[in-house]
């Protein structure tokens, strides 16, 4: 592991990406070639987890699919037990830069979250419509409920230390958007201080993003719904807080 990213893990989500995975694979060993990884096979029923192998990382695979939250509460698990002190989260379709993960790193000195936002600066990534207006709602009432400015609080892009990592072991959502809205609201419920850094996004490796009208209306609603459980779900309090 190198010194400047010591001791940290990289994370990688992964429901059926063997068309992407292995090329993020490769980018990371090429930007980062002493930085650990794990991949938590999120119940896929394709190659993913074989071409991982192949690739020679290390990869825990899920029976079932659990959804993001449910794969990333295992990923600091196994951080937790295997001595790691912060965490990355790195995304299996490729819109992750890996080049940028020594800079969330190097935030988590002033702060037990960052994240990477599309929104603050950096790059041309946009979005239009119910989209942007849903985004824009809940960064707004995120940045209220954590006492910062957050401008892309459903990025996937995130470093976390080991306070938020000793919170999130028991306490971190699986339901849809609870990694993120839910995710957030559990943070500032224990305390846990959040930054973000402006990253650059790129287009996905393979497949094809869900996004729409309808969708993006929905995801509104949900969001809505994963605030208010963020507010109102016990938080184990047993480790980190």
């Amino acid at each position: 592991m190198g010194s400047s990213l010591q001791p940290t893990l990289i994370v990688i989500p992964a429901f059926n990406e063997e068309e992407s995975i292995g090329a993020v694979l490769d980018e990371v060993r090429r930007h980062l070639p002493d930085t650990d990884i794990v991949v938590v096979s999120d119940g896929s029923s394709d190659g993913t987890a074989s071409i991982v192998r192949q690739s020679g990382f290390r990869v825990v695979e899920l029976p079932l699919n659990l959804g993001v939250g449910g794969a990333m509460r295992t990923g600091f698990k196994f951080a937790l037990r295997n001595g790691y002190r912060s965490v990355v989260q790195l995304d299996a379709d490729g819109q992750h830069d890996p080049t940028m993960v020594p800079r969330l790193v190097t935030e988590l000195s002033q702060a037990d979250i960052v994240i990477g936002s599309r929104f603050a600066g950096s790059g041309d990534y946009k979005v239009r419509g119910p989209r942007k207006w849903a985004m824009g709602f809940l960064s707004w009432s995120l940045s209220k409920i954590c006492h910062t400015p957050l401008t892309d609080t459903t990025s996937g892009f995130k470093a976390l230390n080991l306070r938020a990592l000793n919170v999130f072991e028991n306490n971190y959502p699986a339901e849809y958007l609870g990694d993120t809205v839910e995710a957030l609201v559990i943070a500032a419920r224990a305390k846990l201080v959040v930054r973000e850094i402006p990253v650059t996004m790129r287009k996905r490796l393979a497949g094809q993003p869900s996004h729409n009208g309808l969708r993006s209306m929905i995801q509104l609603a949900r969001a809505l719904m994963a605030l208010f459980f963020g507010l109102m779900r016990p938080i184990d309090t047993t480790r980190g807080m």
